[in-house]
C-alpha cells in the first residue's frame, strides 16, 4: 500500500502547532493584566476549550472561536454548501459546553473568492440549521471578498468559514476537570463519522494517494466519499446540557485536534491518566483511511475521532444517567474507559494491542 502516512506528512505536524500555540500563549499573557482586578478578568488560564471571563453577578462569559477547516474544500469540490455552517457551528458549542457553558451567540466570519450569491445563501442555510440545532443565536458577521488570499479547490468557489462564539455559565458551576478521579468512567458519545478534523490527512489519502474522484463509491461507504467527508459534526448541546443539570460530571472533552490526546489536557487540572478498553468499532471511513494510507493505530487515534466525538468523565455510579439521558436524543453512549492514577493516555485497539499517547 505504499509508504505509512502521517498528518504531519500530510501538512500538519501538530507538535510544531504546539510549539507555535506555546509563544502565541506567553505574547499574549501580558494582555491578561490589562483588565487584572477589573470588571471583565480572565478566570483561570486560557488554552482550555474556551476561556473565561468575570462578568459579575456569580457568571462567567464563556469565549471561543474556531472553524471548518480543510472540509471547505470538499464542499467546494461537491458543489455543496448546506452544511459545511452546522461544523462551524459545532465546532465552536461542542468546545462551549466543554466548561460548562450554555452557548449563547456566534457572529460569523466568511471570506470567499468571489461574491457568489448561491454558495453564500447556501452556507448561511447550515449556519442557521446549526445554531437551531444549539439553540444558539447567530447576533451578527462579516463577509470578506479576497480574490488575491482565497483560492480554494475549485475556481471561483474558494472560501473559509469561522466563527466567534460566547456562552455563559455560573461560577460555581465551571467544568475543568479538577475534579477528575481515578476509578471514573469514561462515557464515549458516538460521532457522526469525521466531523471536521483531519481532513488533510484523509484527503491526502484518498485524492492522491488512493487516486478517488470525488463522487467515488465504495462498497463499504455506501455512499460517495465526498458524501462521506461532508457529512456534519454532530452537535451535542442538548444532551450535554441535561446531563450537567442532573448528573455529577467531573469532565467533559471535544474530541476535535489531537483526538484523543486531547484528554491530555486534564493533566494540567488532576494528577491522572485515562484508560480506554472499550472503544467501539468505528465508522468504515476510518477503515478506508487507515488501510489506503498504511496509517498507524496511533495516528488514527491522535488524529480521528475514530466514532467517539465527545466525553463525558463521571463517578461509575452515574453512567447509566448519562447514558439515559444520550438515548433521549437519538446520541448512542457507551462507557469506554477510566480514569487512572497513572499519567497518559492507553488505548486498547479492536485487535486487543494497547496504544499509548
Amino acid at each position: 500500500m505504499g509508504k505509512k502516512l502521517t498528518y504531519a506528512q500530510a501538512g500538519v505536524d501538530v507538535k510544531s502547532v504546539r510549539k507555535a500555540q506555546a509563544s502565541i500563549r506567553r505574547a499574549l499573557e501580558a494582555t491578561l493584566r490589562l483588565r487584572k482586578g477589573k470588571f471583565g478578568e480572565l478566570i483561570g488560564r486560557f488554552g482550555h476549550y474556551a476561556s473565561l471571563i468575570d462578568i459579575g453577578g456569580g457568571r462567567a462569559l464563556a469565549v471561543h472561536t474556531d472553524g471548518v477547516g480543510t472540509k471547505v474544500l470538499v464542499a467546494q469540490l461537491m458543489n455543496k454548501y448546506d452544511t459545511v455552517g452546522i461544523d462551524c457551528v459545532a465546532m465552536n458549542v461542542n468546545d462551549l459546553i466543554c466548561i460548562g457553558a450554555e452557548p449563547l451567540a456566534l457572529i460569523d466570519y466568511l471570506a470567499v473568492q468571489k461574491p457568489d450569491e448561491r454558495m453564500i445563501s447556501e452556507i448561511m442555510k447550515g449556519l442557521v440549521k446549526g445554531a437551531k440545532m444549539a439553540s444558539a443565536m447567530i447576533v451578527g458577521g462579516e463577509t470578506a471578498v479576497m480574490p488575491d488570499v482565497i483560492k480554494g479547490a475549485v475556481e471561483g468557489k474558494g472560501f473559509d468559514l469561522a466563527a466567534l462564539s460566547v456562552g455563559v455559565v455560573e461560577r460555581k458551576k465551571i467544568v475543568t476537570g479538577k475534579e477528575i478521579k481515578p476509578g471514573d468512567v469514561v462515557i464515549g458519545l458516538e460521532s457522526s463519522g469525521i466531523h471536521s478534523n483531519g481532513l488533510t490527512l484523509a484527503r491526502k489519502v484518498l485524492f492522491e494517494r488512493g487516486k478517488m474522484k470525488i463522487s467515488c463509491i465504495l462498497p463499504t461507504l455506501r455512499r460517495s466519499v465526498g458524501e462521506e467527508l461532508l457529512e456534519p459534526t454532530k452537535i451535542y448541546v442538548k444532551p450535554v446540557l441535561e446531563i450537567l443539570e442532573n448528573v455529577e460530571v467531573h469532565a467533559l472533552a471535544n474530541i476535535t485536534g489531537g483526538a484523543f490526546g486531547k484528554l491530555r489536557r486534564f493533566e494540567e487540572y488532576a494528577k491522572v491518566g485515562f484508560r480506554l478498553d472499550k472503544m467501539p468499532k468505528p465508522q468504515p471511513i476510518f477503515e478506508v483511511i487507515q488501510k489506503l494510507g498504511s496509517i498507524s493505530d496511533k495516528e488514527m487515534y491522535q488524529t480521528f475521532n475514530m466514532g467517539i466525538g465527545f466525553c463525558v468523565v463521571t463517578p461509575r455510579s452515574q453512567a447509566d444517567k448519562v447514558v439515559k439521558i444520550c438515548k433521549k436524543y437519538k446520541v448512542k453512549a457507551t462507557v469506554i474507559g477510566e480514569v487512572t492514577r497513572q499519567i497518559g493516555v492507553k488505548i486498547k485497539n479492536l485487535k486487543g494491542k494497547w496504544i499509548s499517547l
